[in-house]
């Protein structure tokens, strides 16, 4: 479903403004509407911060861009809570925006991605704070191309090989 919505933004809204999406979460607001907070690369190479109000007429959805902020002006990305399941975060730019993101798993995945294009093209010093960093950097033992699903996959097999020796018979 998310690779649906992601083309559906990607072609809307980003390629008609010559941009890239590159990453999105939905975040939870107050109203009825939807809200997406989406990370994507114009044509000079600048990353861009949007968050993206969807507008859902009948068959057809519509997007428009409501705020927008660079990486370059993001001085850090505040996880608050790295050892519960929580999905708040703020981001600092030249002020504090708090979101609610639909999982923790997304916070993580956005906040991946906004490391990832960070290191690809501004090579600044971007802090975040209060994640854990074993699911952020490229060099963690779960991290891969495909994210969370490497995450989900092992821990699944992990499950599988406990409940198989809790079957096991004892011997005596």
């Amino acid at each position: 479903m998310s690779s649906l919505v992601k083309e559906d933004l990607n072609k809307k809204l980003f390629k008609s403004l010559g941009q890239t999406l590159c990453e999105f979460i939905e975040v939870q607001c107050s109203s009825q509407d939807r809200f997406f907070l989406c990370a994507s690369v114009t044509k000079s190479e600048e990353v861009q911060i949007s968050m993206v109000k969807h507008y859902g007429t009948g068959i057809d959805e519509n997007y428009e861009i409501s705020e927008k902020w660079f990486l370059d002006d993001l001085e850090m990305i505040d996880g608050k809570e790295p050892d519960s399941d929580n999905p708040w975060f703020d981001m600092h730019f030249k002020e504090v925006y708090s979101w609610e993101a639909c999982s923790c798993a997304s916070k993580y995945a956005f906040a991946r991605s906004l490391n990832k294009l960070n290191e690809k093209y501004l090579r600044k010093d971007l802090k975040i704070v209060n994640f854990d960093f074993t699911y952020i950097n490229d060099e963690a033992l779960w991290s891969s191309s495909n994210g969370d699903c490497v995450v989900l996959m092992k821990i699944c097999f992990y499950a599988t090989n406990l409940l198989c020796l809790s079957l096991c018979p004892l011997p005596g």
